[in-house]
């Protein structure tokens, strides 16, 4: 394992540019990639402190220290406010490296009064390729089963592993979610939640959980959208150009931790979501390029790809999921040439390797990541 995370070079480089605002799940590992750009415990302040919080609130601030690490700080109301003051009274003799994650991410997406003051990056759990730059079926086997959060992972002890994800989710579900907005019925968004890992690869069904949960649609879409700007979930739109009979509207949805999820079949596709979707935030987020990550389903044949990753709006190349080793997928080729898609990989978890990107090539996931340089 590499001892700085993948985003540790941008960071730094970042920095001698502007503030950076790092974003990304609880327990992802921001704080300690943070902490490993600061000297001495001075430059660290963490709003859940109160001494912390009193510097902050009354600008005690040594210009000296060169670089703050400001954590938590988006838990409070005015925090927007609060880091333009200090960035536009102390920059460039004091730089700014703010962590967060629900509120952090929101703000980003709304109005920004911050505007041209600071960089964002958001961090993901582990890759393959993070972990081990020549990954094999051992790295993939640990990272199935204990997900990428580094924690479970570093650990490798099925009890502890257990124990941390029910943690998580009650800390995700009664902590963030109180620091984001008033939600009366937590114990409906936590059976949300935890209904979530059977619905993983398919297309959402909205309906169908509001018939579980007995609430209305519009509160379901709610309390999906408040999970994924909690980082519990993350879910993809379809692809499809006007003159082809695609699905339009129909999302699918992975989860942030796809070691929650119990069949292997759905779980390795999500782990692969996770991948490409670290790509295309990756890609956005450290050159500018916007990149997305879909899927495909025919609407007369029922055929689908599982992703397409696309850039500036083209289709870059089209990624379909196998467990086991099996034969090409004709969905895929068919429907890759029909959408102008000219590499087809269909990657799966043992070690076969043959035909190309332009026919459609099949490959282990783990030589995937390492060719096409994923994160």
């Amino acid at each position: 394992m590499s001892k700085n995370r993948y985003l540790f070079t941008q960071v730094k480089s970042d920095l001698s540019e502007k503030m950076v605002f790092l974003g990304g799940p609880r327990q992802v590992g921001k704080t300690t990639l943070a902490k490993q750009f600061i000297k001495n415990s001075n430059q660290y302040l963490n709003w859940d402190k109160d001494s912390d919080k009193k510097i902050l609130l009354k600008e005690l601030l040594d210009p000296s220290l060169k670089l703050i690490v400001l954590d938590e700080v988006h838990k409070f109301k005015k925090w927007r406010s609060l880091v333009k003051g200090y960035y536009d009274k102390f920059y460039p003799d004091l730089n700014f490296l703010v962590t967060g994650s629900a509120r952090l991410d929101l703000f980003r997406k709304g109005g920004d009064s911050l505007v041209g003051r600071y960089h964002y990056l958001r961090l993901h759990p582990f890759s393959l390729t993070e972990l081990n730059k020549t990954p094999n079926p051992k790295d993939l086997e640990a990272l199935l089963k204990f997900g990428g959060f580094p924690e479970p992972f570093t650990k490798q002890s099925e009890t502890h592993h257990a124990r941390w994800q029910l943690e998580r989710v009650s800390r995700v579900i009664t902590q963030d979610l109180r620091d984001l907005e008033t939600v009366k019925e937590i114990s409906l968004v936590e059976l949300l939640a935890q209904s979530l890992g059977p619905r993983v690869g398919s297309a959402l069904s909205i309906k169908s959980l509001q018939e579980d949960l007995q609430v209305s649609p519009n509160t379901v879409s709610h309390w999906i959208e408040i999970l994924e700007q909690l980082y519990y979930c993350f879910r993809i739109l379809p692809y499809g150009p006007a003159k082809i009979k695609a699905v339009k509207k129909a999302q699918k949805l992975y989860l942030w931790d796809w070691s929650d999820v119990e069949d292997i079949g759905a779980k390795f596709e999500n782990l692969v979501a996770s991948h490409l979707l670290k790509f295309c935030h990756f890609e956005e987020d450290t050159k500018g390029i916007k990149t997305e990550l879909r899927y495909f389903k025919d609407v007369v044949t029922g055929k689908e790809i599982d992703f397409i990753v696309l850039q500036k709006n083209k289709p870059l190349f089209a990624v379909e999921c196998k467990a086991g080793e099996r034969a090409l997928s004709k969905s895929l080729t068919t429907n890759g040439r029909r959408l102008g898609i000219h590499q087809l990989y269909q990657v799966h978890m043992g070690q076969r390797d043959y035909g190309t990107e332009s026919t459609g090539r099949v490959l282990p996931f783990s030589t995937f990541c390492k060719e096409l340089g994923l994160p």
